[in-house]
């Protein structure tokens, strides 16, 4: 349990963020306040030359991924999440596309036509691309302020030396107003100052030289703050969400979801889910898991996940029934998405073999 600190914005004196160390799990410090934790994430951009479009002109957000796919298929298919484009460059042919770039990046030197897809829909299709390399910025820091320091971390600062302030590998904890596990973030800090705090006596603000490799950006800032309050307590409240936000949303309920502790229910149960919103890929998963475990529950965040969700340890014992209501908005809208490669598939059917494989049985009413 976390010890009890000095909180902020009521949340009963419990400290929501944790920075522990991730083998052994004893606790450097406890927190009320992390500062580079909400902030806008660095964006990879792209010039892509010659752009045609499939159909309308892609504006604004463009989608949670969307994928580049070699005309020559010389290379795989890459990804660039959360995608937005900036438009056309002025008096050129090209679209200027900013995202999140998948751990591999793009091939190296590539200048082979391209197209491009969201998994829903071809987008357009490109002569060539090329990335525009941003201007060097110091990278930010992550700040713990008001931070109650452990023995260990005392003795750390205490001692002063390169070693000693270099952390390792850590996890920063956070919890919701309840002081249950809501979600975390893998870190490899080395501390890089320390002074007194304003938050109360005997506290610090630790600075840590690392940026924090996935901040919650302004758009998904109200989701963290309603479930920073504690989970929902009524199904169907991402409803209302864009895609973009529900894919926010089920981030928090997947990571959520695997740091409780499920009791498997007994065999033999029958499970509702309301099938009236699930009109994209997140919306499916969410309601699968809602339909499991209750309001804001998790029971997997892709057919993966799922088929892992159905072994156990996620509150489901085999065999059981699921009712499904009303399946024509998942009927219209996830089956014929397309695989990275761009190859088409039916997500709901494939979704309905997991189901069976995993021993449910779907009804339909």
């Amino acid at each position: 349990m976390i010890p009890i600190v000095q909180g902020d914005r009521g949340q009963g004196g419990q400290g929501r963020y944790a920075l522990t160390e991730s083998e052994h799990g004893h606790v450097w410090g406890i927190c009320a306040e992390v500062e580079g934790l909400f902030r806008e994430p660095r964006r990879a951009t792209y010039e892509l030359f010659g752009w045609v479009p499939d159909g309308a002109e892609v504006r604004g957000w463009v989608g949670c991924r969307v994928w580049l796919v070699p005309e020559d298929r010389t290379a795989g298919a890459w990804l660039l999440e959360d995608a937005e484009t900036l438009g056309r460059q002025p008096r050129t042919d090209a679209l200027v596309l900013t995202g999140l770039d998948d751990y591999m990046g793009p091939p190296e030197g590539h200048r082979a036509p391209v197209r491009l897809h969201d998994g829903y829909r071809w987008l357009g299709t490109c002569r060539e691309f090329a990335r525009v390399l941003p201007a060097e910025q110091a990278a930010p820091s992550l700040v713990l302020r008001g931070l109650s320091p452990g023995g260990r971390l005392r003795k750390a600062l205490a001692t002063g030396t390169r070693r000693a302030l270099d952390l390792d590998e850590v996890w920063l904890e956070i919890r919701d107003d309840s002081g249950e596990p809501l979600t975390g973030r893998l870190l490899r800090p080395t501390i890089r100052a320390w002074y007194p705090s304003t938050h109360g006596p005997d506290l610090i603000d630790l600075e840590l030289g690392e940026e924090l490799d996935r901040p919650v950006p302004a758009y998904a800032r109200p989701l963290w703050d309603r479930w920073l309050g504690g989970p929902p307590d009524t199904p169907g409240a991402w409803a209302g969400l864009n895609t973009r936000q529900r894919e926010a949303w089920l981030e928090l309920v997947r990571e959520r979801g695997c740091r409780l502790e499920h009791k498997d229910r007994p065999a033999g149960q029958t499970y509702e889910l309301d099938g009236r919103h699930i009109t994209d890929e997140p919306s499916l998963f969410l309601a699968l898991g809602e339909a499991v475990n209750g309001p804001g529950g998790y029971f997997g965040g892709c057919v993966d996940a799922l088929a892992d969700c159905l072994r156990g340890t996620f509150g489901y014992t085999a065999p059981a029934t699921l009712l499904w209501r009303d399946t024509v908005p998942a009927r219209e809208h996830l089956s014929r998405l397309l695989t990275p490669e761009g190859e088409p598939y039916d997500l709901v059917a494939l979704v309905l073999d997991v189901l069976a494989e995993g021993g449910m049985r779907v009804t339909f009413t």
